[in-house]
């Protein structure tokens, strides 16, 4: 069987995959969500009447029948009226669609959870999407050159700085980088979410000013260990037979590092990106506290502080999903960069 026809295969896998994760949650939140509602129900209900009860002081309506009335028409506002396994199976189909229902509380300005979603997705890439790029380009870029000479200065040098940057939790360092560029050198601002007053180029310089400290807290925690596992993958690509062959022919050293070494290298230090760069679209929930930037990260904590059952349901999706893209891509990157893989397909199928 062919690789298209493997490709299919992985394709079909990851959509039932993500069919039961959605299917799963919805059974999990679905009846956490019916206590909430029937809370919530039972103070709008006591407000409604205590307001009816204000405004209609010599009323002969009945607060018991009241009460009842009103619980009645918000159970059925609310679907709570059907059975549950009828509303696990309508909130896995509208997640699925997208379509995550409505918070109990407002958040970033609305009470739509797609909505949400959506004005802290943008945010979260603006930080930590370039961060990641940052962090990808000096990862490597150290591996190789710690890579050309094994045990050398350089090398040692590398190594060890790889390792303590990695060792450091990035949320003390975090704290760190605000309490010395922030409070004590004035050179940033302590909160990092830009004015939203400002617009044009005002508006981009700010930005980009309030970014510099959680980019560089993000950049240094995270690229000692790319560049820890870019050297350790391009110094077993370099003991390999045709990189001899090529540097016994007499090709430059250059092109022996970026023309082949790192070529060959390549399959697992793509993979390595690609979960990288989707796997930044999370955020972190963390880090986001400590520079109060309001990302994804932080938004899944909000909800699960707030006790928002549809937005944990829809950022859920949303996190399994990427991470099953995440996959595909994996496996198409392979495919491109090593023609063994297709074989290995079809071989396998």
């Amino acid at each position: 069987m062919g690789f298209g026809r493997y490709l299919a295969y992985r394709l079909f896998n990851a959509a039932l995959i993500l069919f039961f994760v959605v299917l799963l949650t919805s059974i999990l939140f679905v009846k956490l969500a019916d206590v909430t509602l029937q809370s919530q129900i039972q103070e709008t209900v006591q407000a409604e009447w205590n307001a009816y009860a204000q405004h209609h002081p010599g009323s002969n309506v009945n607060q018991s029948e009241f009460i009842k009335k009103r619980m009645e028409y918000w159970i059925n506002y609310y679907g709570l009226n059907k059975p549950y396994r009828t509303r696990v199976w309508q909130t896995t189909i509208k997640t699925l669609k997208f379509d995550f229902g409505q918070t109990r509380q407002t958040i970033f300005g609305t009470r739509d959870a797609s909505e949400i979603i959506k004005i802290a997705l943008p945010r979260t890439i603006l930080l930590f999407t370039t961060a990641q790029i940052i962090v990808i380009l000096i990862g490597i870029l150290l591996g190789v050159k710690s890579a050309q000479k094994p045990g050398s200065t350089v090398d040692r040098t590398i190594s060890v700085l790889a390792m303590i940057t990695a060792s450091l939790p990035m949320w003390w360092f975090g704290m760190v980088m605000i309490l010395i560029f922030a409070f004590k050198l004035s050179w940033f601002p302590v909160n990092s979410f830009p004015d939203p007053t400002l617009t044009g180029l005002a508006h981009i310089k700010d930005v980009m000013w309030r970014m510099v400290l959680p980019v560089i807290t993000i950049v240094t925690v995270l690229f000692g260990g790319w560049a820890w596992t870019t050297r350790n993958i391009m110094i077993g690509t370099m003991q390999e037979d045709f990189i001899m062959a090529a540097r016994a022919k007499g090709v430059p050293e250059r092109k022996v590092i970026y023309g082949h070494a790192l070529r060959a290298a390549a399959p697992p230090i793509v993979t390595m990106t690609i979960f990288g760069l989707l796997g930044s679209l999370g955020g972190a929930i963390i880090t986001e506290a400590v520079f109060n930037w309001p990302g994804m990260g932080r938004l899944y904590w909000i909800a699960l502080q707030q006790n928002e059952t549809t937005l944990i349901v829809g950022l859920t999706y949303i996190f399994t999903l990427l991470y099953l893209t995440a996959m595909i891509l994996a496996d198409l990157a392979y495919a491109f960069l090593d023609p063994r893989v297709k074989v290995g397909a079809s071989a396998s199928m």
